[in-house]
């Protein structure tokens, strides 16, 4: 079962802003969770998404399972990536 990855526009902007090496790193950690989600990733304090730790970035995502998506919510640096949840 691999699951679906949906990165939208909004966080697609996010990404083309950082540096080429941190982006990589991100984006290999997305594609690496697409085959068992729930083992790299916590569910998030106070909130229904999980979180992906990637160096000193996070990526805030929703899963569904009954569709096999896995929607890239937010990403950001860990200092202010759960404001506005």
């Amino acid at each position: 079962m691999i699951y679906e990855l949906i990165i939208p526009p909004k966080v697609k902007k996010i990404l083309d802003k950082l540096n080429y090496n941190m982006k990589e790193k991100i984006l290999k950690s997305l594609e690496r969770i697409r085959i068992r989600p729930y083992d790299y990733l916590e569910r998030s304090t106070n909130s229904p998404y999980y979180k992906l730790r990637t160096g000193d970035y996070r990526a805030i995502i929703d899963i569904q399972d009954n569709k096999l998506i896995i929607y890239v919510v937010k990403v950001g640096h860990r200092k202010n990536v759960y404001d506005n949840l």
